[in-house]
């Protein structure tokens, strides 16, 4: 089989490693740590932002996968050089570029997010993200380099570590027994992207080449408030009902001014204060790809069901 090459070893690579191999591809993991080599997955030490290592670690690529994770306040200045290495390093290898991305370049919504929504964010970290699609979109139409982008919603599932997931990070919360203090308002509708569906969903824009220079969202299921999705995740942890409450804004701007990254929620707060919802149609007409049942979702995030992926 061919060498498909994740850049990048967080919960989105290495969960779409295992699902590679799993499909019977040669498999290797770029990351600025490396690591040990075994399992079917090849480990390779590079750092994503060097041209010519990024292109040594993905020579004879059939597919490059970004699933580099930059630091949260950190997007303007650490993505653009990634972005550019991965764009020259995957034109060098002829390979196709399959970007993992999200919903931040579309900014505040009107409505359901679709790939065909325009990408109008006026924030610093969505105007990175529409930047980097468009570019790499010029680069597919001038011939240089095939590309295709994944958008997913916020992930949830027990491979995302606590402290990357809003959800998660509620967890040990719910089994106290406590209040949980959320970003936003807590009943407004939002879309939740499973792990394993991210990673299936990677997989599949990099083997079929219907998915070339184009964005596709990631199928989740019907959406579900902060307020529901952790009464869902309390019981099934037999925990109490939860007192989900939303902190205020003017608590999160001035923790905002000591915590850089508590200030970029704050930058982006159209996406807690408001329906947060995808529309990834498109994406299960096309692929055949659904999304995993909620209530499985919600088993295996709550611990109550084997990790899948």
């Amino acid at each position: 089989m061919a060498l498909h090459v994740v850049v990048g070893k967080g919960p989105v690579g290495l969960t779409t490693a295992r699902q590679l191999r799993d499909r019977g591809h040669e498999v290797r993991v770029v990351s600025r740590s490396g690591g040990a080599s075994g399992d079917g997955i090849e480990h390779h030490r590079a750092d994503a932002a060097d041209p010519a290592a990024l292109a040594s670690a993905t020579r004879g690529a059939a597919a490059v996968y970004n699933a580099v994770n930059p630091a949260y306040h950190r997007w303007a200045t650490d993505w653009p050089p990634v972005a550019a290495a991965l764009l020259a390093a995957t034109e060098r290898a002829g390979a196709v570029l399959v970007t993992m991305s999200n919903l931040y370049g579309y900014g505040r919504p009107d409505g359901p997010m679709s790939p065909d929504s325009p990408l109008a964010a006026a924030d610093t970290k969505g105007r990175v993200r529409a930047r980097m699609w468009a570019d790499a979109r010029a680069a597919h139409e001038a011939g240089r380099v095939r590309v295709t982008e994944a958008r997913a919603a916020d992930f949830i599932g027990p491979q995302v570590p606590p402290g990357n997931s809003h959800l998660g990070r509620q967890l040990a919360t719910l089994r106290r027994g406590r209040t949980a203090w959320v970003v936003g308002d807590p009943d407004a509708p939002r879309s939740w992207a499973y792990l394993p569906d991210v990673a299936t969903t990677l997989v599949t824009l990099g083997t079929d080449e219907r998915a070339l220079g184009q964005a596709w969202h990631v199928p989740s299921s019907r959406p579900r408030s902060q307020r529901e999705a952790l009464g869902d995740l309390a019981a099934a942890m037999s925990a109490p009902a939860p007192t989900v409450r939303g902190i205020p804004w003017p608590v999160l701007r001035a923790i905002g001014l000591a915590v850089p990254v508590m200030r970029e929620v704050v930058a982006v707060r159209h996406q807690f204060d408001q329906e947060y919802v995808i529309d990834a149609a498109a994406t299960t007409a096309t692929f055949g790809i659904a999304p995993t049942p909620w209530t499985e979702v919600v088993a295996a995030t709550a611990g109550t069901a084997p990790v899948a992926g």
